[in-house]
């Protein structure tokens, strides 16, 4: 009887659960997408507007470095908050499609053809469906690289260089260029280290 009823195919309750499942996975991978474009979008006006404040502010003597001084350093952590949260929906997004690679493998054993018609995912045969794979992505330490994290850390990274930059040219070292681009181009690199750091830690801890 138990091999007749394997023969016989998943019960009608399992397959309801699972079709209900891969309908959720989607829609919840879909919220991480809308999501990340809402929040990247929010970071670009804001900084977008600001510098156009900036030019503005540049018009009146006297303005600019206080208007810079409490804009500039807003942005940049609304940077920080923005890209942290891309990280942790990107992994999300990983998630969620883990899941529904699962399911869809699960599909191409209901039946000898099903293999035509769900296509693995980045995976080789006889291997199971890989989530980057939806994504046109390789699993290994650049996976987040090109991500819309990795985009806002960027931009970021370059905000708080230019920033530092200026203060050490006009504060520090009295009008010293080559001093104040070395502040620069140090600190947006130590901000692009911590950030690929903290990702790729991230996204390891999904790929295990």
């Amino acid at each position: 009887m138990e091999a007749e009823s394997r023969d016989a195919g998943p019960s009608a309750p399992l397959m309801s659960a699972i079709v209900t499942e891969h309908f959720v996975l989607q829609s919840a991978a879909g919220t991480t997408v809308s999501e990340a474009i809402g929040r990247s979008s929010l970071y670009l006006s804001a900084l977008s507007s600001s510098l156009i404040a900036l030019g503005f502010a540049a018009q009146t003597p006297g303005l600019l470095s206080p208007f810079a001084a409490a804009a500039l350093p807003t942005v940049f952590l609304l940077g920080v908050f923005t890209s942290a949260r891309l990280v942790d929906t990107g992994v999300q997004n990983v998630l969620y499609l883990s899941g529904i690679a699962r399911i869809r493998g699960y599909y191409r054993t209901l039946d000898p053809e099903a293999a035509r018609y769900f296509a693995r995912w980045g995976a080789s045969e006889g291997e199971t469906d890989d989530a980057l794979g939806s994504l046109a992505v390789k699993s290994g330490p650049l996976a987040g690289l090109f991500t819309a994290a990795s985009v806002i850390a960027i931009i970021n990274g370059v905000l708080a260089g230019v920033c530092l930059a200026l203060l050490t040219y006009n504060l520090v070292t009295d009008h010293h260029l080559p001093a104040a681009l070395a502040v620069g181009l140090v600190t947006a690199a130590a901000c692009l280290t911590v950030f690929f750091r903290y990702q790729h830690h991230r996204y390891l801890s999904v790929q295990r």
